[in-house]
């Protein structure tokens, strides 16, 4: 199989993760009226398999970069709580099967793994009811022993990301010790924690940010409209310029496509017409999809002009790499896509007739199948 290629000129050699680790069951609910206080409602279960975002990132960096168990060529380590329960014991053999070093993932005994009941309306709209005293929600400063000593032992050649649903003191703690180490450090943030996050200084401990349109309005002060993206693209160049000069910015934005941020310059990919089956994980798996580019050493940004189309000449960026996973994602109902690599993403880009520019296929290298 094919992955991109790591070795002793690749920028980073290992990614190290906190945030919540568990899964949940889909349901489709019959009638587009809110369900009520007392109300009982039928429901399809889906056939969906459902993650939390730590996991959903790291799966796609461990297929892309080939990583195993023993750390070569890429090394890929979880820190998070899961419960001695059947959730807790399926999401750890697979992060184990796709190669992720789990040997940082600890057991909270009476504690349940972060579970996850969504429901869908027959028009789209939907919510979930999530946990909240599950193991995720007890990481401590103290599990984060020893991770000083591990984020040291590839210093800057680490990429340290921290994903919500862990509380946000683990979170500021690892990437205190992250910026310690010199790691290349990595966020993303749901909307309810935007603000806080911001005015809390946390991320003055970022070097990139990952955000959803709705999220990136919260922390720039201007809405996203597909139509009209020029004043939010703005809005987004003067935040970064006046307070975080050196933070890099991926936005996701949906059908539209996606924009990333770096010393004052913009890059919009757009993403190609595919039809969906879920965009749930589609941001998670871009996020995945662009740390894994950029470990390779392939560059966030490009210049020259802007695309209109993504069939605009060869993709050449993490970001567009990352779009066009994103894009791959959406083929399948489930938040993880269980065939994504490298390989069924060159294939899916042939389909679309999309190529790679030479500074990006250079990347592509054949090994044998990882074997733990």
């Amino acid at each position: 199989m094919r992955v991109l290629r790591i070795d002793e000129h690749s920028p980073y050699q290992q990614l190290v993760g906190v945030g919540g680790i568990g899964t949940g069951i889909f349901f489709s609910l019959k009638g587009d009226h809110t369900l009520g206080r007392e109300e009982s409602r039928p429901g399809q279960l889906l056939d969906v398999r459902d993650y939390c975002k730590l996991h959903i990132v790291i799966h796609y960096v461990a297929r892309f970069l080939g990583a195993s168990q023993s750390g070569f060529p890429f090394h890929v380590m979880p820190i998070g709580n899961i419960g001695d329960d059947a959730p807790g014991h399926f999401v750890l053999k697979e992060m184990s099967d796709a190669g992720i070093d789990t040997g940082r993932v600890r057991t909270i005994p009476g504690k349940p793994t972060l579970f996850s009941v969504c429901f869908q309306y027959p028009n789209g709209e939907g919510g979930n009811i999530t946990t909240s005293n599950s193991a995720a929600a007890a990481l401590a400063g103290k599990d984060l022993n020893g991770v000083a000593d591990l984020l040291a032992s590839w210093g800057r050649r680490t990429i340290a990301l921290a994903a919500p649903e862990v509380p946000l003191e683990a979170r500021r703690r690892f990437l205190e010790r992250a910026t310690t180490a010199g790691a290349f450090r990595a966020a993303s943030f749901v909307s309810a924690e935007i603000l806080a996050m911001r005015d809390s200084g946390m991320f003055e401990l970022l070097d990139l940010v990952s955000l959803n349109e709705g999220e990136a309005a919260e922390l720039v002060g201007c809405q996203f409209a597909p139509e009209e993206p020029r004043p939010f693209i703005d809005a987004c160049l003067k935040f970064l310029g006046t307070a975080y000069p050196n933070l890099q910015m991926v936005v996701t934005a949906g059908e539209s496509g996606a924009y990333a941020f770096a010393g004052g310059v913009c890059n919009y990919c757009p993403a190609p017409k595919v039809k969906v089956a879920s965009t749930a994980g589609a941001g998670d798996s871009l996020l995945g999809a662009v740390l894994a580019a950029l470990a390779a050493g392939i560059p966030l940004l490009r210049k020259g002009a802007r695309r209109e189309k993504i069939t605009d000449g060869p993709l050449e960026t993490a970001l567009e790499f990352g779009v066009l996973m994103a894009s791959y994602k959406c083929l399948s109902p489930h938040t993880i896509h269980p065939d994504a690599c490298l390989d069924t993403l060159l294939g899916f880009a042939r389909h679309l007739k999309l190529t790679f520019s030479p500074q990006i296929e250079q990347f592509f290298t054949e090994v044998a199948p990882a074997q733990g």
